[in-house]
């Protein structure tokens, strides 16, 4: 069990005394891949007029994403809707992956990590955008001065709460599961594994990029 916990390394790039590619890169690899093979796929032959069923069903899942994020993000936070797109759809397939076999990149601290810090440049950049340096250096002591203090901590406080929430649970259902293996391999692991990793991990996708966009909301109001 323990080791399942690790993140272990696939290869090793030969450049100085070694670069150790670990697993979650790999699979991070297969992720972009899928999500670029789909774009690529799903955007051939697109028709102005008479388009036919992928279009439609296209469309329709990309206004779905539109208007969810727009609701969020409002008119000021729109132009950041391509990002937030493109991370709900890397989470949600990364969080699924298990079921063909492949360990979720988002067990690995490092992706949680590296998400956040993505998440929190681009709440601050809006900020900065929205505002303008000044004014985002005076929201700092809004409602009143005495909030500065906390309004300087929360930004040190926002990636870390999206980088451990999204860790938490995914590292957590992963544990359940290898320990419902160990328990009953045959049968028993098929529903919860379809839980687990559909439901729960879509679920820790939408929370990431909810409590993102709120962010975002409030960065640029």
């Amino acid at each position: 069990m323990t080791e399942e916990l690790n993140c272990k390394v696939v290869f090793t790039i030969p450049v100085g005394k070694g670069l150790p590619i670990y697993e979650s890169v790999v699979v991070t690899w297969i992720v972009m891949a899928v999500l670029v093979l789909l774009s690529i796929i799903l955007v051939r032959n697109l028709k102005v007029e008479n388009p036919g069923k992928k279009q439609l069903a296209l469309e329709s899942g990309y206004l779905f994403f539109r208007n969810f994020f727009y609701n969020l993000l409002g008119e000021h936070g729109a132009r950041y809707i391509p990002y937030m797109i493109t991370v709900i759809l890397y989470i949600g397939l990364a969080n699924i992956m298990g079921v063909f076999g492949f360990v979720p990149p988002t067990k690995d601290m490092g992706v949680t990590i590296a998400l956040s810090l993505m998440s929190i440049f681009l709440i601050e950049y809006a900020g900065i955008r929205h505002k303008g340096t000044k004014g985002w250096i005076k929201a700092f002591a809004q409602p009143v001065a005495v909030m500065l203090p906390i309004n300087i901590l929360e930004i040190f406080i926002r990636p870390l709460s999206l980088c451990m929430r999204l860790f938490g649970n995914v590292l957590g259902s992963y544990v359940v599961m290898k320990l419902i293996e160990i328990i009953c391999p045959i049968l028993l692991p098929i529903p919860f594994n379809l839980y687990f990793d559909f439901f729960d991990g879509f679920i820790q996708a939408y929370v990431f990029v909810f409590l993102t966009s709120l962010f975002i909301n409030e960065a640029v109001e």
